[in-house]
């Protein structure tokens, strides 16, 4: 089941009754110029249980600890952003799993050969899709072809690296000075947003499969508590990379995120992508993939599912 991506951007109460969220925005009840009629229907409720993402944008939001409690109880991820408008937290449940235990033993068992033969899966496919995105784009993509068909265990020549050198310079050759940095220029902060919609919804499922999101197959800073959600997210990374494209020639590059670039970011989670053929909201697919990756742990195959664009 699909779940719903709630973004708050403005003054808001955020608290739990009979298993709903409620929301009440105070900027209308203590309005003196809107009808009584209209303060009444500001307020809205939702169910918990329909309810995968919530993005908590304004320094003036005030959500209960019952809420807290009962969104992670449903699995759901909760995102924070700064003052700048960008997110910096992410909140999980500590138990998303009934057998966490021994998935975690699995997963801490893993041997060394079988992760770098999955990571060559992950380095593959996410330059796969970053070709089709290049296709798609009216953009030469034949240099990528060889490095997503050569890719060795462990990616030991590298060839992710190699494929982003090529991928970023050609898909944004018309922005004078643009490189992929988190501080970069412009486009940068729509990826980044992007990414960090897709890294929560990555995470989620993570901890829904019962696997520990800090230990990843390839990534291991120490600092960093999701690195198996920044290793399954990568042949996903694409899929943002188009929605991208497309609020750029629809709207076009600002400075500033705003709430109308946001909404359009704010849909990846619902985005169809296929896997194995068959389409699906991508916030199913990350589940199949995290899935995936418990039977790759446990024996039962040595392929992860990953999406192709």
């Amino acid at each position: 089941m699909i779940k719903r991506t709630l973004y708050f951007g403005n003054p808001a109460y955020l608290n739990l009754k009979n298993q709903q969220l409620v929301i009440r925005l105070p900027e209308v009840e203590k309005s003196d110029t809107l009808p009584e009629s209209f303060k009444k229907e500001a307020t809205a409720t939702i169910p918990i249980e329909d309810i995968g993402v919530v993005v908590l944008d304004h320094q003036q939001i005030t959500i209960t600890h019952g809420l807290l409690e009962s969104l992670l109880d449903n699995n759901c991820a909760l995102i924070t952003c700064d003052r700048t408008h960008h997110p910096v937290g992410l909140m999980l449940p500590l138990t998303g799993n009934s057998v966490q235990n021994e998935r975690f033993r699995s997963q801490l068992e893993a041997t060394e050969p079988l992760k770098k033969q999955l990571w060559a899966q992950t380095v593959s496919q996410k330059i796969k899709n970053q070709a089709v995105v290049l296709k798609t784009r009216k953009l030469p993509e034949s240099y990528l072809i060889p490095l997503y068909k050569n890719v060795r265990s462990g990616d030991t020549d590298n060839c992710e690296a190699t494929a982003a050198a090529y991928y970023w310079q050609t898909l944004f050759a018309k922005i004078p000075g643009f490189t992929r940095q988190r501080e970069g220029i412009p486009p940068n902060h729509y990826l980044n947003y992007g990414y960090a919609i897709l890294r929560a919804t990555m995470a989620r499922s993570i901890v829904g499969a019962g696997l520990l999101p800090t230990l990843g197959i390839f990534h291991h800073n120490r600092y960093n508590a999701y690195c198996l959600a920044d290793d399954l997210m990568e042949p996903y990374r694409p899929y943002v990379d188009q929605v991208v494209c497309k609020i750029i020639d629809t709207i076009g590059i600002q400075e500033e995120l705003t709430k109308e670039i946001k909404a359009e970011l704010l849909v990846i989670p619902a985005m169809d992508v296929t896997l194995n053929g068959e389409k699906s909201p991508l916030m199913v697919a990350t589940q199949r993939t995290a899935v995936s990756l418990v039977k790759c742990f446990e024996g039962e195959q040595r392929k992860l599912a990953y999406p192709e664009l």
